[in-house]
């Protein structure tokens, strides 16, 4: 549908945990002796840095012919209706500059997606969308229920986590968005954050 109409994108949407810590599954051929090893790694006493980082993630098709793009929003705290319609009118705001009117956004049953919230706030601002003529309405495709194969978003955080691997020590949070936004080609944005209202 999206690659009928030269003003819609189609998006797949998901939320993923980056952890300083933890080691992504690994297989790999080496000689003997050779092997990869890695470390089980611990936070130091003291560290006031969280163990991993919320991420919002857009994998992004805006035309049938272009390269697909990953947009990533890092999030304080763990993915909420708040931080979700956040990372929406974000996205939003960015296909509008590219001159796209639609989003069909296909993306899993998680609570934060279906809550009331999100689902007022979609209503509201397609509606807006529709009397100012100004703006992208974002048409929401629910994936069906435990099927997260068919959001190609997913294989891409797994090759994400293993391409940031630190196989000696923890990374810095800071280490970790400038590894993850350099794998994915993105720019650093401030993090989504829970406004006044909601907090």
């Amino acid at each position: 549908m999206a690659a009928r109409h030269p003003h819609w994108a189609l998006g797949f949407a998901d939320e993923v945990w980056w952890s300083r810590l933890a080691q992504p599954n690994l297989h790999t051929w080496a000689g003997a002796g050779r092997e990869l090893r890695l470390l089980h790694k611990h936070v130091a006493k003291g560290d006031p840095e969280p163990k991993a980082l919320a991420c919002y993630g857009l994998l992004i098709r805006t035309a049938p012919a272009a390269a697909e793009q990953v947009w990533l929003r890092f999030a304080i705290g763990q993915p909420v209706s708040d931080l979700t319609t956040q990372f929406l009118a974000w996205c939003s705001e960015r296909l509008e500059r590219l001159g796209k009117q639609a989003l069909l956004l296909v993306w899993d049953n998680a609570s934060w997606h279906q809550s009331q919230a999100v689902r007022q706030w979609l209503r509201t601002h397609n509606r807006t969308v529709k009397q100012t003529h100004r703006g992208v309405r974002i048409v929401s495709c629910r994936l069906p229920i435990q099927s997260p194969w068919l959001n190609p978003i997913e294989p891409r955080w797994i090759h994400g986590k293993r391409a940031v691997l630190e196989p000696q020590r923890g990374l810095t949070t800071i280490e970790l968005e400038t590894r993850v936004y350099t794998y994915y080609g993105c720019q650093p944005e401030p993090h989504l954050s829970f406004t006044q209202k909601a907090a």
